[in-house]
């Protein structure tokens, strides 16, 4: 029976996250088949979000004040769209693909506020049953941030830590606040391009220059334009086989087509010696994901499940640092169960900093998975691993992987989790602890937060690996 030519779809979600306390998404799409006689299929889809992050100390803030709206128009090929004849290089058989993708999306009292376009041409094959081949010929992306000027109401724990040092040496009184943004973008000029205050340490003036520079790099506008490739083997025979392997591999390089036409057409660096495009000073970096799970039947509904990632992105050329929607995070519901999302890392720092990111990740995942009756199953793990900065701009030692030492700076986590198994769905209750703390730089860094008190309760949907 041949499908529809039409169809519609909706859905609606009720969401939580460290952004926001609740949240509820609406989405719609309609599909249409064989648009074009070659059997394509044309989507067009939406979404309006609203949520709330209630700040208890305004009272004059609205309960729902984040709201996000976003739409995509995704056309698929069912063959390579080529001029060129590709059926030597991915025959028939391997039911080659191509996507191509628009979107837009503006979000509202999140983080800085934001625009996004983006753009993707993907091809897609399959040697066998097992493997997946990717390729996105080009993926663009151009991040407008709205409201820069709101920077440090976001980050709020790196402004109470600028306030505290004006404080401390008498750049304000010591019951007096820093304004925002002028006072605080004041301050920061005077310590690092002006005459710092005569009192002040080398520290703080280090803690400044790294507040000052994840503030650039946060606020700055990101423009690019990447190629990638990525590969997939797959073991898993059905959705019910417990003993498998799953192999990611990813490399992607950005920049190198945008340097090659700037420079082509002779133009010019900007006053900080980079290129622009539109204004925007495009990212160029290269950056590359391993990713392996696997699954140990033991029988008796008992599961051993693993997982190893390893990922790093280098700037070079015309950036010095990775765009935050290209960086690596730690922490979360599908990671290191005992801290919150963004909330572990770099490094030895303290994870004071709101959403925590860095440019080199290392993880490590395991996982005893049991039945204990009927739909209820039960889990114990330990998940290991952080993030840190390497060879980009930031010049924080407590946040830079330095060598194989750095290793000893792994978080480790460990703990205990709750599941019901809705057959087409699972969800999951865990509770990770602290077992060994990087932050304690000169301290016992093994167990001291190892309580009910300090772990971190995460509710997911599906397993993590």
């Amino acid at each position: 029976t041949p499908r529809k030519k039409y169809s519609l779809g909706a859905s609606f979600d009720v969401t939580q996250s460290n952004i926001q306390t609740v949240g509820f998404s609406f989405s719609g799409n309609i599909l249409t088949r064989n648009i074009f006689k070659g059997a394509e299929i044309l989507e067009l889809s939406a979404i309006g979000s609203i949520g709330a992050s209630k700040d208890p100390s305004d009272s004059k803030d609205q309960f729902f004040d984040i709201n996000e709206l976003g739409a995509n128009l995704r056309l698929i090929i069912p063959r390579l769209f080529s001029p060129f004849n590709t059926d030597k290089i991915v025959p028939k058989y391997m039911s080659p693909s191509t996507r191509i993708t628009l979107g837009a999306t503006s979000q509202r009292n999140i983080g800085l506020d934001k625009q996004t376009l983006s753009g993707i041409f993907n091809y897609r094959w399959y040697p066998s049953a097992a493997i997946t081949n990717r390729m996105d010929l080009f993926n663009v992306q151009f991040v407008k941030n709205l409201n820069t000027d709101n920077y440090f109401e976001v980050y709020q724990n790196s402004f109470s830590t600028l306030n505290a040092i004006a404080q401390e040496i008498g750049y304000i009184g010591a019951t007096d606040n820093l304004t925002i943004p002028a006072g605080a973008d004041s301050f920061l000029v005077d310590v690092l391009d002006g005459t710092p205050p005569n009192n002040i340490s080398d520290d703080q003036v280090q803690t400044v220059n790294n507040i000052s520079e994840r503030k650039q790099r946060l606020t700055e506008n990101n423009l690019i334009f990447a190629t990638n490739f990525g590969f997939t083997k797959d073991k898993r025979e059905n959705l019910f086989d417990n003993d498998f392997s799953i192999f990611r591999a990813k490399l992607e390089l950005a920049g190198n087509a945008l340097t090659a036409l700037t420079r082509l057409a002779g133009q010019k660096e900007n006053q900080n010696g980079k290129y622009e495009v539109f204004g925007v000073a495009y990212s160029q970096y290269v950056k590359t994901e391993l990713d392996y799970v696997k699954h140990w039947s033991l029988g008796s509904k008992n599961v051993l499940a693993m997982r190893s990632f390893f990922g790093f992105a280098i700037p070079y050329g015309n950036s010095t640092s990775i765009p935050f929607s290209r960086s690596f995070f730690a922490g979360g519901t599908n990671d290191n169960r005992a801290w919150t999302a963004y909330n572990l890392g770099p490094g030895t720092t303290s994870s004071t900093n709101e959403f925590n990111e860095a440019n080199l990740k290392l993880a490590f995942n395991i996982e005893h998975r049991y039945n204990l009756f009927g739909n209820f199953n039960g889990a114990f793990f330990i998940d290991a691993g952080n993030i840190w900065n390497a060879l980009d701009d930031v010049e924080d030692e407590d946040a830079v992987f330095k060598d194989f030492s750095s290793l000893g700076d792994i978080a480790i986590g460990a703990g205990f989790g709750l599941r019901y198994d809705f057959s087409f769905f699972v969800l999951r209750f865990d509770i990770g602890f602290k077992a060994h703390d990087p932050s304690y730089k000169d301290q016992n860094r093994w167990f001291n937060d190892f309580n009910f008190k300090n772990a971190v309760y995460n509710i997911g949907i599906n397993y993590p690996f």
